[in-house]
């Protein structure tokens, strides 16, 4: 699962006792420990892998976002206290593939012949800088939509069917002007729940973000990423944003409380919406992103070599990420499937939701998933989108000028490049 949103999101991880490699043999019971983030939609799946394997244990924590990662990075420097099996999401991705050497070489366990079943793009994202090893197994892929109210837009005077809201803003500027449309028919309510969102998106669609493909930081000297930043101070200023900070207990009410109308919707997104709006059932519905396409988010699963029993570990991995579980996972908890086998598997792109008006989450997300044109992740893309989400929160709380903030973050990514 997936994702990383500005100010960011929360996440998972699980710590176990570092140890050699050394193998089990034999009906000795083995445990297996992961470190996830968010709702991976894994629990049920345990249970059915132990039926075929009642020798394997799994242990799961979850912990913050930016805990895991920073975790995680701690853990392979000191070589102790990594999991078994460790989520890696994609914006802290490519500072673990520029080391390799912390982790099993996925290829030497027999990842070889899985390459054919990941979409291209998310199985080069696993891979090393030389490509010569690979250090995760990908999960989801975070192909955008935006999600609505149809309610809200109902009251606002907007068109509230999917395909007529889609063509409200096929563009970024269009979508402000819409919310600006929004927000003065309903003054009381926000058009978005977060700036950082809406940014995070528009810079993840342009064919470079934050880092050249030499990975070299360009914050400063990319006008897509300052054009991105103009336009969402432009809607911060026109108080289209709700000004909440993501996985916060204020965020998660306010969805129930249903206190904005839009929302930057990767498909992992939607369970969050079904979990923490259960009384909007059918009041949600999906359309288009503005400017077509782009991924946000998504995850892979690496083997530490400080972990034991990375045989055993392997085949978990290799299991929860076939294309049959990585369906299952989609229908329970949204995540998009990594495995474009599915995308002409009429149980998967029929297959919708009440909660969203029936929208047809499989048809809508494949779409996306199909069209996306991937970007290069730097080695501190996390860290570098927090320090830019830091700036847009403090321009919504008022705390700095558009100006100022710019500056300051400026000057923060520079001291991570």
């Amino acid at each position: 699962m997936r994702r990383l949103l500005i100010p960011l999101l929360a996440v998972g991880l699980l710590a176990s006792a570092c140890g050699g490699n050394d193998t089990p043999s034999g009906n000795e019971k083995i445990t297996l420990t992961i470190a996830g983030f968010g709702d991976f939609g894994f629990k049920p799946l345990y249970e059915e892998y132990k039926k075929t394997h009642p020798n394997i244990e799994i242990q799961e924590r979850i912990s913050d976002y930016s805990a895991h990662h920073q975790s995680l990075i701690s853990h392979l420097a000191t070589n102790s206290g990594a999991a078994d099996i460790e989520a890696i999401e994609i914006g802290y991705l490519s500072s673990f593939t520029a080391t390799p050497n912390r982790f099993h070489n996925l290829l030497d366990l027999g990842a070889k012949d899985l390459q054919s079943t990941y979409l291209p793009w998310k199985w080069e994202q696993g891979l090393s800088t030389d490509k010569k090893t690979l250090v995760g197994l990908g999960t989801d892929v975070g192909g955008m939509a935006m999600c609505y109210r149809t309610d809200l837009f109902q009251k606002a005077g907007l068109p509230t069917a999917r395909d007529e809201v889609s063509k409200l803003w096929p563009t970024w500027e269009e979508y402000v002007a819409t919310g600006k449309k929004y927000k003065a028919a309903l003054p009381d309510s926000f058009f978005m729940e977060a700036s950082g969102n809406m940014f995070r998106a528009i810079v993840e669609q342009a064919p470079q973000g934050v880092y050249d493909d030499n990975d070299k930081l360009v914050v400063e000297t990319n006008p897509l990423v300052k054009k991105a930043w103009d336009l969402t101070v432009d809607a911060i200023g026109a108080g289209l944003s709700n000004k909440l900070t993501a996985w916060t207990p204020e965020w998660t009410a306010a969805f129930g409380k249903g206190t904005f109308g839009t929302i930057v919707c990767p498909a992992w997104m939607t369970s969050y919406i079904e979990t923490n709006a259960k009384d909007a059932s059918g009041k949600w519905d999906i359309a288009a992103v503005p400017g077509g396409a782009g991924s946000m988010g998504g995850s892979h699963l690496a083997l530490p070599k400080q972990g034991k029993n990375q045989k055993e570990a392997f085949e978990l991995i290799k299991w929860l990420t076939a294309p049959e579980q990585q369906k299952k996972v989609f229908k329970a908890t949204g995540n998009f499937p990594s495995t474009p086998s599915l995308y002409t598997d009429p149980d998967l792109t029929s297959f919708s939701k009440p909660f969203f008006n029936n929208a047809p989450l499989g048809k809508i997300f494949t779409a996306s998933a199909q069209a996306v044109k991937p970007q290069h992740q730097g080695p501190k893309q996390g860290d570098v989108f927090n320090a830019i989400g830091g700036g847009l929160g403090r321009i919504e709380q008022g705390k700095q000028a558009a100006p100022e903030a710019w500056t300051q973050v400026l000057a923060d990514c520079k001291k991570l490049a």
